[in-house]
């Protein structure tokens, strides 16, 4: 049975380093496999990092410490934040609630380091963080669904965000979790053991509609489309508030750290900034300035070539009472940015971390 990497090299993958692990980068035709998603369906591996909390309370003890409500009944999951004790973000994670666990997924490079965090006195949970033992495959585009039911045996594709079956693909065993569109279309995650991910990665590409398989860099530029933020450059440090990122938050659960600030911000109804999209003439460098009238306003987090709209699209925070027309800051001198409603493209469904705040 042919490795994970052995599959993506003969897919003529090129690989990059993130969170100190290799991961594809493209497979040659990013242009292509960016249309297939939109236009079919595409499969791409996910950097992530799985961490199974498991235990008599285990849903009661991540409950406490998430910014979201953990369903109690398996089969279900939440996308949720962890804070620090000034409300800002220092990972997102989806929980995802199973039988005799809760399966977290969490970005690259964050799963041990938010367990070592995490401390345990009377209760009965325990934590494995499996790190090169569990993979997960993203199948996502309008297709994905039709792609999924063709391949999975014992079970049917799960049709609610975030519900979650277990079933098996290529004859391994596999827990399919439905996505929250983050690349603006239907999408699955399908998280299997290390070493039976090659076979479930050929069997999704050789299927009946085949999935054109794609890497990081379409699916950074595809999230951007669709308006979803992403952990290390939107999200890191700065207030779920502002952020928008709402769907990872219960206003009526419990404590959490850091659920004071949220929660005085939420009841004054003004975050400082919004997280806004730009059309900008250039694409700029995250961390570029935002000008308005020649005044820096805020900064650019992160920018791409849309392959869908054709042109430069970025993400960045400003504060909301400034207009449309804005200038983004380069060396030589800044260019006219059109501040535009996200997302920059509707696929086959909405983002659910599109980022939103109250009226």
């Amino acid at each position: 049975m042919a490795t994970l990497t052995e599959v993506h090299r003969s897919l003529g993958a090129t690989f990059e380093e993130r969170a100190g692990r290799p991961v594809v980068r493209d497979y040659g035709s990013p242009d292509r496999a960016g249309r297939a998603v939109r236009d079919g369906v595409g499969v791409t591996e996910q950097p992530v990092d799985v961490v199974e909390v498991t235990g008599a309370d285990a849903v009661e003890y991540v409950d406490n410490v998430v910014s979201n409500r953990v369903p109690a009944e398996p089969g279900w999951g939440c996308y949720a934040l962890l804070c620090d004790p000034k409300g800002r973000i220092e990972t997102d994670l989806y929980a995802v609630t199973t039988e005799g666990s809760v399966r977290l997924f969490l970005p690259p490079g964050r799963g041990e380091r938010t367990v070592a965090g995490w401390e345990v006195f009377i209760q009965d949970v325990a934590f494995d963080v499996p790190a090169e033992r569990d993979v997960v495959l993203g199948l996502h585009g309008p297709a994905s669904a039709a792609a999924l039911a063709a391949a999975l045996e014992a079970a049917d594709p799960p049709t609610d965000p975030l519900a979650a079956v277990e079933g098996r693909l290529a004859g391994a065993s596999a827990t399919v979790v439905r996505a929250d569109a983050p690349l603006g279309e239907v999408g699955f995650w399908v998280n299997a053991a290390a070493e039976d991910a090659g076979a479930v990665l050929a069997a999704l590409v050789d299927g009946d509609p085949a999935a054109v398989p794609f890497g990081g860099q379409v699916f950074d530029a595809l999230a951007l489309e669709a308006g979803t933020p992403r952990f290390e450059a939107d999200l890191a440090g700065h207030l779920p508030n502002d952020a928008g990122v709402r769907n990872g938050l219960d206003f009526a659960k419990g404590c959490y750290v850091g659920q004071e600030v949220v929660s005085r911000i939420e009841n004054r109804g003004r975050p400082s900034h919004h997280l806004v999209g730009l059309r900008p003439g250039a694409c700029p460098a995250a961390g570029a300035a935002v000008l308005d009238d020649g005044e820096v306003v805020g900064a650019v987090t992160r920018a791409a070539e849309g392959p869908t709209v054709g042109g430069p699209v970025a993400l960045a925070y400003v504060p909301p009472d400034v207009g449309d027309e804005l200038e983004v800051e380069f060396d030589d001198g800044a260019v006219p940015a059109r501040r535009v409603p996200l997302p920059f493209v509707e696929g086959s469904e909405r983002s659910a971390r599109l980022p939103r705040y109250p009226e």
